[in-house]
């Protein structure tokens, strides 16, 4: 199991989804997830802390844990299959080790509030993870100085604010 930690949320430009992007605590393979917007607003609320005036589902879920004294040890996304990820939350109960089926979004959501662990199979990472281009940090830092250029170009015209177009 590889340790990754919660990078980013999303928004798909070309629908209503959301993508959770979680990125290895070591290495640099970064792992995608398409979730909807109730989710990631779920998660957003959880990884930043923000008090709600009545519990979330995600809320609701850590105080039962709480009051039956179950402790969440850590999430595992343990498989993909036909474009679905599969999570197991893994608590121990008394000296039971158990483990919960569950959706990613929702095993995120709790493991944000919570604050822990959050692992990956590795064939789901070497099957959905993906690896940034190197060039593209630097075609970035070329476009900002093209920027620059251009905005040279303009603060060298001389133009006449009170013309009438």
């Amino acid at each position: 199991m590889i340790e990754v930690n919660l990078e980013t949320i999303q928004i798909s430009l070309v629908s209503s989804q959301r993508i959770v992007v979680l990125k290895e605590a070591v290495g640099e393979r970064y792992l995608p997830i398409w979730i909807g917007p109730c989710e990631a607003e779920a998660i957003s609320v959880g990884a930043k802390g923000v008090e709600v005036l009545r519990p979330l589902t995600h809320d609701l879920i850590v105080s039962i844990l709480d009051t039956l004294d179950a402790v969440l040890l850590y999430i595992h996304i343990s498989d993909l299959a036909d474009n679905t990820f599969y999570a197991r939350l893994v608590m121990e109960v008394g000296s039971d080790e158990l483990e919960i089926d569950a959706r990613p979004s929702d095993a995120i959501a709790i493991a944000v509030r919570l604050g822990v662990p959050i692992y990956v199979n590795e064939p789901v990472l070497e099957e959905a993870g993906v690896v940034p281009e190197p060039d593209i940090m630097k075609q970035s830092l070329s476009d900002l100085e093209n920027l620059g250029v251009f905005r040279d170009f303009l603060s060298s015209l001389d133009i006449d604010d009170s013309q009438d177009n």
